[in-house]
């Protein structure tokens, strides 16, 4: 069974995300960037599917600039067997890039999707379920846990009330929460094999998708500065405080 794995360029997590001047959105422009979290987790749980003789082969996806190269470099180290890199400079919505995974899924034929629940640039959570819905696959949001069988996969999913165990038949697609595994580091000598790995570029003009945003961002600003907290010495001051100066009771 072939796994894929979408995976996102985003600002590192380690970056505190700045508003360009004219707050039309973040800045990117000599900001570190690098492979979103939750698909770090998602590359990790289609490496060790394949160490375990549940999948034969990895194909690591991404779409965006031609920089996006760097991170699939870093899912082939983390043990992805090759990529695919559908360029387009663009800032697309998840329904874009939903239809512009079918069209990699509809080619490549994989037994499985695994992805990120969500991107830390936009937290919209919706492309998984929008690609499962237009390829009419089941789908297993919020891996907690994923069991591969002989033609269906099993996910412990995290919800609300606790945790859900669902049995998908294959294909299927799967979302990955931050609790499925810890993603392995990249030794040097993966790196280097990396670099010999097959990536391919493919337009995204080239796939025949209606791009076209279907929102428009009026303006990006920062929270406001959250108030210094006070001390209190004792409980009465505390109630007095939430009475008398915060009006919640």
């Amino acid at each position: 069974m072939k796994i894929l794995v979408p995976v996102k360029r985003v600002v590192d997590y380690n970056v505190k995300p700045r508003v360009k001047a004219d707050g039309s959105g973040v800045e990117t422009q000599g900001v570190k960037m690098s492979m979103n979290p939750f698909d770090e987790i998602a590359v990790e749980e289609a490496v060790r599917l394949r160490e375990k003789g549940a999948a034969s082969e990895v194909v690591a996806v991404s779409i965006g600039v031609t920089d996006a190269q760097a991170i699939l470099r870093t899912a082939m180290a983390m043990g992805a067997d090759r990529a695919i890199l559908v360029q387009t400079d663009l800032v697309l919505e998840p329904l874009a890039v939903a239809k512009l995974l079918k069209t990699i899924v509809d080619r490549e034929e994989p037994g499985l999707v695994i992805m990120g629940k969500q991107a830390i640039d936009d937290d919209m959570n919706a492309t998984g379920q929008i690609l499962a819905a237009r390829l009419n696959w089941p789908q297993g949001t919020f891996a907690n846990t994923v069991t591969v069988g002989e033609g269906w996969v099993e996910v412990k999913r995290e919800v609300d009330g606790g945790l859900e165990i669902v049995r998908l038949a294959l294909p299927a697609v799967v979302t990955t929460d931050l609790r499925l595994n810890e993603p392995r580091y990249a030794t040097m000598p993966n790196i280097m094999k990396a670099r010999k790995k097959p990536l391919e570029t493919i337009a995204a003009d080239a796939l025949g998708v209606d791009l076209a945003p279907r929102l428009e961002t009026v303006s990006v600003v920062e929270p406001p500065a959250r108030k210094a907290g006070v001390k209190v010495s004792s409980a009465a001051e505390l109630v007095e405080k939430l009475r008398d100066e915060a009006k919640v009771i």
